[in-house]
């Protein structure tokens, strides 16, 4: 069976919660009000994670002294900037002038970059505090590292935005950064039970990020709620806050024979229960519909594509292939077999395969799936299938991963989003109102 896990975002300010437990819209409340200050704040987050950085390992790199010195400096000042106050953790595949970092490869440790990522930048002038790096797998492929899922420290956390993840999750960080070419923030925000959202492809400018694939490649923001992810979003493009309260139900397609391979029951269930809650806090189901693209197809484009640019994203790389996981190595052979005409050929079907999928899908705000195939499973030398991702990868489709549902022993069981084109605002309304159902539930 399937149960409702516990909202780990969800505090009571009012009753003495520790700052570390709040979620980012909470933090940012109290931070402006000066109920809390951002040293309080970043120091209630630190101790959390010296208490479980041991059994999680979420971090690639810490830096204390000068987190803390931009947490005093922004209490000398007045409380301005979206983000004021707010700690973030920053994946380690995104470049950083004052931190290490080391793509998740050997090759780079203590390579310092020269400059920030435009998104470490925006962060900076939102007011955020960058506690420190996450752990990232290799290159952003499939190679773990060190990281747990926090709610089961024997099973994997997913990959390859597995810190940033587990971060959120363990309550070290009330956001996070993270990036996906497959299912690199969906699946971790399912495993480890909070939200993933990942944009679509172009909005935020990728300078600074260490690309696999140019055309896959989006930024990740991870949080422990829909609103979260909303106000980290806009404070990130400089936008007002997509309203995600007060919202018409939705209109969701349920795709539930996707193809794509094998679910576990207990996802079948959290399926048909999220579903379930929607209809009944009055969202429109729709059911099967004729003339819909096969996922299995769309997958096998998003490979093709993915390793074909790999493959060049890497050259240099290669050329010091001992310090390359076999994984990586496995990649980037099999992106010299793909052929020049068979790469744009799968570009153009990308495109087809989108126009047709909306056609048959008009009037529908967001599909819902599994965000993968079941909970996260046991083991940490792997980091689970990212396919329940790759057809909406490669169409250029946001995403966005909902918690809410777990196993009868614990583990979480995310069910995925998948929205319009260029719509990210109307999926995440979406998700915030999915998200209030399950809790109804």
């Amino acid at each position: 069976m399937t149960e409702h896990a516990a909202a780990p975002g969800t505090t009571d300010t009012e009753h003495n919660a520790p700052p570390h437990t709040y979620s980012l819209v909470e933090a940012a409340r109290a931070l402006s009000k000066r109920e809390v200050t951002a040293s309080g704040l970043l120091e209630s987050c630190l101790r959390r994670i010296d208490e479980r950085e041991p059994a999680v390992g979420a971090w690639e790199h810490l830096d204390r002294e000068q987190a803390a010195a931009r947490a005093r400096a922004l209490d000398a000042g007045p409380a301005t900037g979206p983000l004021y106050g707010i700690p973030v953790g920053v994946k380690d595949i995104i470049d950083t002038c004052d931190q290490p970092t080391r793509y998740g490869s050997e090759m780079y440790r203590g390579h310092r970059p020269t400059a920030d990522a435009w998104i470490v930048r925006r962060l900076r002038q939102a007011g955020a505090v960058i506690v420190g790096k996450t752990v990232t797998t290799e290159f952003a492929y499939f190679s773990p590292g060190k990281t747990a899922n926090p709610r089961r420290p024997e099973h994997t956390p997913g990959g390859s935005s597995s810190g940033s993840a587990a971060a959120v999750a363990d309550a070290m960080v009330p956001a996070a950064l993270g990036t996906q070419t497959a299912a690199s923030v969906i699946r971790p925000a399912a495993y480890c039970g909070v939200v993933g959202f990942t944009a679509t492809p172009g909005t935020f400018p990728l300078a600074g990020i260490k690309g696999l694939s140019h055309t896959l490649d989006t930024l990740g923001l991870l949080a422990r709620e829909v609103p979260d992810v909303a106000l980290l979003r806009a404070a990130l493009l400089r936008k007002a806050p997509v309203p995600v309260t007060d919202v018409s139900a939705p209109t969701l397609f349920v795709w539930r024979d996707t193809g794509l391979g094998p679910t576990d029951p207990a996802m079948d269930r959290a399926l048909d229960e999220a579903a379930h809650a929607a209809a009944r806090s009055g969202a429109r189901l729709l059911g099967i519909r004729s003339g819909l693209p096969s996922l299995p197809d769309v997958a096998e484009v998003h490979a093709t594509v993915m390793t074909y640019e790999a493959a060049r994203s890497l050259a240099v790389e290669r050329e010091r292939p001992e310090l390359l996981s076999p994984q990586l190595l496995e990649l980037l052979s099999a992106g010299d077999r793909v052929s020049r005409e068979q790469y744009l050929t799968a570009l153009e079907d990308a495109s087809a395969v989108r126009r047709q999928l909306w056609e048959r899908l008009y009037g529908v705000d967001a599909v819902l799936l599994p965000a993968a195939p079941g909970p996260a499973p046991h083991g940490l030398s792997a980091t689970g299938t990212p396919v329940f991702s790759r057809p909406w990868q490669v169409m250029g489709l946001p995403a966005l991963t909902v918690p809410g549902l777990a196993t009868s022993d614990g583990l979480p069981l995310g069910v995925q989003l998948v929205g319009r084109p260029d719509d990210d605002e109307r999926l995440l309304a979406a998700g915030a109102w999915l998200e209030r159902a399950l809790r109804r539930t």
